[in-house]
């Protein structure tokens, strides 16, 4: 077995002086970046004193109503108390026999016949259901279904979806978790009480989004200069989008008055602007997709900074390129399925109005989401050559003056070892370094790179 020497990564002082220099620029552009966004966020911290706010529950008036929850212990079927008018002769409808969670006699609530037709009603299920109390007419008409409760069928699908990404992304994918936790908690803190006490929603999206991604992309992948570049790609992603953002809703008179929900908010105060939820959402919307592509391409100019070293930088960011065209054209479809899927019941429904298409597009249904689509797209299209250009310049200062040959180092490869996919690449894409990388050495890198992501000092350059 020959002895392999990893070229991946130069420990000599000049070049840990080079790798140190390249990280204080990155620290001396993203330190005020984010001492600005902690600095805005504090200024833009809601107070609290939204008291002038409220909608009430639709049944508080009613004396004596109660929430409550029971378990399914049988089903029958009776007369409908509250039969379709469309619909001739008598109805039957579908009776669940509830055993309340709060102790008491069986109840008996009616499952309306549209959700009977969509949703099978067994023992052991739990339904919430209203009682109304001394207002009901009659035993029956007391109780009415409200809803379905999902806790455990939710709560099982989350924790296989948590064991699925820890398997797989092992401790990065914890991190990842925790950082979704974190994201969770800006946004309910601090997004959502600014919009309800008027603070400015552009501002409160973008420092919001600024705060979530900081602290996402450093938590799940380390303190690095790859993770740092992917950050300022992010922001610039994040900023464009915003500016966007802001002239497509006055540009296109988006109202954000669309469905219930708007106007019971638009209601119930003064002071909460929907045109402003609306663009703090379109920013808010493409924070997903834009974190993965901006990783992504600064992960790949690293990767290929890796197989050939000493490619000049514009043939490192014409590769790089190809890989994020790709990720372009994939990320569009990502997008527009992604909306298509969740708004299929709304197409379908302005489908059956045959009204011309151009109509339809350009309606207050669909207008919104078309436009969250567009900026978003924009924003991370924009951030691809832009995160890019960044890597190469940053990759190439850390690994500048690293060789103490002007030949590239070879990899010798044992006998036993076979070669991969990366010699073709490298050899095609970057003439100037023929190295042969072997799955061990690949095996080595890997394993060195889940034993430390963060690095000796903080600052790792490579993981």
């Amino acid at each position: 077995m020959g002895h392999s020497h990893s070229h991946d990564q130069d420990d000599s002082p000049e070049a840990v002086a080079m790798r140190r220099r390249a990280n204080r620029l990155l620290a001396v552009i993203l330190i005020p970046i984010t001492l600005a966004t902690i600095l805005g966020m504090f200024l833009l911290w809601p107070s609290g004193t939204s008291s002038d706010v409220e909608i009430g529950n639709p049944y508080s008036a009613a004396q004596g109503a109660s929430f409550q929850v029971g378990t399914v212990e049988r089903t029958s079927v009776a007369p409908c108390l509250y039969p379709s008018p469309e619909a001739a002769g008598e109805q039957s409808c579908t009776v669940a026999h509830l055993a309340p969670e709060r102790g008491g006699s069986v109840v008996a609530v009616e499952i309306p016949p549209e959700v009977r037709e969509e949703a099978d009603v067994n023992a052991g299920d739990r339904i919430r259901f209203l009682d109304l109390g001394a207002a009901g007419e009659g035993a029956q008409a007391r109780y009415s279904f409200i809803d379905f409760v999902r806790t455990t069928p939710m709560a099982l699908l989350a924790a296989i979806y948590a064991l699925v990404v820890v398997l797989v992304a092992r401790w990065r994918g914890f991190r990842a978790l925790l950082g979704l936790a974190g994201a969770y908690l800006v946004v309910a803190q601090f997004i959502i009480p600014g919009l309800v006490e008027g603070k400015p929603p552009i501002l409160l999206g973008l420092v919001g989004s600024s705060v979530i991604m900081i602290g996402v992309l450093y938590f799940a992948h380390g303190f690095s200069a790859r993770t740092s570049t992917a950050l300022l790609g992010t922001i610039f992603g994040l900023v464009t989008t915003s500016l966007i953002a802001a002239w497509a809703t006055g540009a296109a008179h988006l109202t954000g008055l669309n469905d219930e929900a708007d106007y019971t908010l638009s209601y119930a105060t003064g002071s909460i602007s929907l045109s402003g939820i609306l663009v703090c959402g379109l920013i808010i919307s493409g924070l997903g997709v834009l974190n993965d592509v901006t990783i992504t391409q600064s992960s790949a100019v690293w990767e290929m900074h890796e197989l050939a070293p000493e490619s000049s930088a514009r043939r490192l960011f014409a590769g790089a390129m190809r890989v994020g065209r790709d990720h372009i054209a994939s990320t569009v479809y990502t997008i527009v399925f992604a909306y298509a899927g969740a708004a299929l019941p709304l197409l379908i429904l302005l489908s059956l109005q045959q009204r011309p298409f151009v109509e339809t597009i350009s309606s207050g249904e669909l207008a919104e989401e078309i436009v969250r689509t567009l900026v978003g797209s924009i924003g991370l299209v924009l951030a691809i050559p832009v995160t890019t250009g960044i890597a190469v310049l940053v990759v190439k200062a850390v690994g500048s003056g690293s060789r103490t040959s002007s030949a590239p180092r070879r990899e010798p490869v044992d006998a036993t070892d076979e070669p991969t996919g990366s010699r073709a690449l490298a050899s095609e894409d970057f003439p100037a370094a023929d190295v042969p990388v072997s799955r061990r050495v690949l095996r080595r890198k890997a394993a060195e790179e889940e034993r430390s992501i963060w690095g000796p000092t903080g600052w790792d350059d490579d993981k």
